[in-house]
């Protein structure tokens, strides 16, 4: 008979976990099990990643859930690798060979190739892709033989940097490091510079190295957070501003920061700005997005006064104490 699940009690969490996302999982495989480590109540995460691929994968709890569009619009960094030669059903390892064809590529008809994916580009989806059609996935339809129609987006390649690998007799590879725009598809991008060197090619790696200002060396394994012990797990977690670099930062205090709150427009002397992070004074702590115009502070996105609670009792709990002291001498 099987031992009873323990039921986990889960707690208010809050901030930015920058999770290594291991590969064979689903984002939302990887957020479950980080939430479940956590214990926390509310999570999301900010954008899919392949379970072929691994890498960079922000992690928002609670109130950073609020600013997790932030993410998903950002700019993308990987590294792949491209099969040349081999083209496949899914333009990746895990389908059947389909095609294979001889390799004549140098490195010169490689770099007069390249500048043909840099820029605004179209793609048209894979059908091997959770891209949703009346309700179901693109993968769900191939897996039972159906070709979808899909109309091609555009897409924005930043940068494009390409070279050429022979890793073993026979085998031949282009290595890609690739900033691109959200909704690029790096797998489709592989099987079209493959088509471009008139050989074909599909993915065998694909690896998220950044997304926004995060970077990879930052992320955490999954491993590594389960070695961790509650307290520790907890202190990884990247305050919710994390996800606010590049907004305006404005301090309200008393009265101000009270109305803000409440959703109520602010008069100051504010240059205009697009983007601004509201922060009250005492206790510094953030409390919403707002956008500056003509004088006037209008409310975004605003954090509930519990949310800000509980926000500050984490960071008291995550603290220590020889910070707290020296806080304490600061402020005498």
């Amino acid at each position: 008979m099987n031992a009873p699940r323990t039921r986990v009690q889960r707690r208010p969490v809050h901030g930015v976990l920058l999770l290594d996302k291991p590969l064979g999982f689903s984002s939302n495989d990887a957020l479950q099990k980080a939430k479940w480590l956590l214990r926390a109540e509310k999570a999301g995460h900010t954008g899919t990643l392949d379970p072929l691929a691994s890498g960079v994968l922000p992690l928002c709890f609670g109130a950073a859930t609020k600013f997790s569009q932030l993410q998903l619009d950002a700019d993308k960094t990987y590294e792949a690798v491209v099969r040349l030669g081999v083209k496949t059903r899914t333009g990746d390892a895990e389908g059947d060979v389909v095609e294979e064809r001889a390799v004549d590529v140098d490195a010169a008809r490689l770099a007069a190739a390249v500048p043909r994916f840099v820029g605004e580009i179209e793609q048209t989806p894979p059908m091997y892709s959770a891209l949703k059609r009346e309700g179901k996935a693109l993968y769900e339809y191939a897996r039972e033989g159906i070709e979808v129609e899909r109309a091609a987006r555009r897409v924005h390649i930043r940068t494009l940097d390409a070279r050429l690998e022979a890793p073993s007799p026979g085998v031949h590879e282009v290595h890609l490091r690739v900033r691109c725009s959200k909704g690029t598809y790096i797998r489709t991008l592989g099987e079209d510079i493959g088509e471009a060197l008139g050989c074909g090619g599909h993915l065998t790696l694909l690896r998220r190295v950044a997304t926004g200002h995060f970077g990879v060396a930052q992320a955490l394994t999954l491993a590594a957070l389960e070695s961790l012990d509650e307290a520790a797990r907890l202190a990884r977690l990247l305050p919710v501003e994390s996800l606010l670099p590049d907004h305006t930062r404005v301090t309200l205090a008393g009265d101000d920061a009270a109305r803000f709150l409440s959703g109520v427009r602010r008069r100051g002397h504010w240059a205009d700005a697009p983007a601004v992070a509201v922060f009250g004074a005492r206790p510094a702590a953030l409390l919403g997005t707002a956008h500056a115009k003509a004088g006037e502070l209008i409310p975004g996105r605003l954090l509930s006064p519990i949310e800000i609670q509980q926000v500050l009792e984490q960071q008291e709990s995550t603290t220590p104490p020889s910070a707290h002291r020296a806080a304490t001498k600061e402020t005498l």
